[in-house]
C-alpha cells in the first residue's frame, strides 16, 4: 500500500507541475515574452489549455464574476495542496 501512497503523491506533483508551468506561460503570454504564433509555444498552450480546462471550467462554475481576474488556477493550486495535506496526513492508513 505504501506504493499506491507514492503513486498518488507522484501524481499530484506532475499535476502541480503542470499547473504551474501554465500559469507561468500564461502571464509570458500576456506580458509578450511568448508569442502564440510560434508553433512550439501554440502546441504547448493548447495542450496545456486543453488539460486544464475541464478542471478550470467547474471551479469558474462556483467563482464570482471578477472582471478579468482568473481565480480559478488559484482555486486549482490550493485544492491540490489541501489533497496532499490530507495524504500526507493519512499516510499510516496506507501502510
Amino acid at each position: 500500500m505504501t506504493s499506491l501512497f507514492q503513486i498518488l503523491m507522484m501524481i499530484i506533483d506532475i499535476v502541480w507541475f503542470i499547473m504551474i508551468a501554465h500559469i507561468i506561460m500564461s502571464w509570458l503570454i500576456n506580458f509578450q515574452v511568448l508569442n502564440l504564433r510560434q508553433p512550439i509555444v501554440a502546441q504547448i498552450w493548447y495542450g496545456l489549455n486543453r488539460l486544464l480546462e475541464p478542471v478550470y471550467g467547474r471551479i469558474r462554475q462556483f467563482l464570482p464574476d471578477m472582471g478579468g481576474l482568473d481565480l480559478a488556477p488559484l482555486v486549482a493550486l490550493l485544492a491540490l495542496y489541501a489533497i496532499r495535506i490530507v495524504l500526507i496526513n493519512n499516510a499510516m492508513s496506507f501502510l
